[in-house]
């Protein structure tokens, strides 16, 4: 069985390597559900002064119409401007890319911002785009035929579990 490295561990790695990145022009944007998790814990963390956004880019999908909408649409929350802003798109779980290229995508909608840093929990891997995370808590090896998922306890606490794959 894999063993998983221990979620709230890999929040205080993050912390400690974002810290020293954090500038006035940085401002956090966490990807529903997982990355938004994460965000809503790292944010605080940081000490970011400007609002934490948050992001659905199910309607961004390139598989969308494939997919369709099967889960309970978020709506997207940008509360700052965009332009010019240093943005920190935390997800929890990096594989294929293609979430990472509709929240991209979708971030120009509502302008341009000076950079993009990608923020992760965990990279499993088998990327299908050239995408890549540039603060990464852990890479882990995730076995065929699983997914990693993001769990949340009621008190807040977060941890990674591997699941069955789902159908598309």
């Amino acid at each position: 069985m894999t063993k998983l490295p221990d979620a709230e561990h890999l929040i205080e790695q993050l912390v400690k390597e974002l810290k020293p990145r954090i500038g006035p022009k940085s401002a956090m944007v966490g990807l529903y559900t997982g990355g938004a998790w994460l965000a809503e814990r790292l944010h605080p963390m940081l000490g970011l002064k400007t609002p934490l956004g948050l992001m659905d880019i199910a309607f961004y999908r390139d598989d969308y119409a494939a997919r369709g909408l099967k889960h309970d649409p978020k709506r997207t929350k940008i509360p700052f401007d965009m332009n010019g802003a240093e943005i920190l798109l935390v997800d929890d779980v990096l594989y294929s890319g293609r979430t990472v290229r509709a929240a991209m995508n979708e971030l120009f909608d509502y302008g341009r911002p000076a950079s993009i840093s990608l923020v992760v929990l965990v990279d499993r891997g088998g990327r299908q785009l050239p995408i890549c995370a540039q603060h990464v808590g852990a890479t882990v090896e995730v076995p065929a035929g699983m997914r990693l998922a993001l769990k949340r306890a009621d008190n807040g606490k977060l941890a990674l579990a591997l699941e069955g794959e789902r159908a598309t």
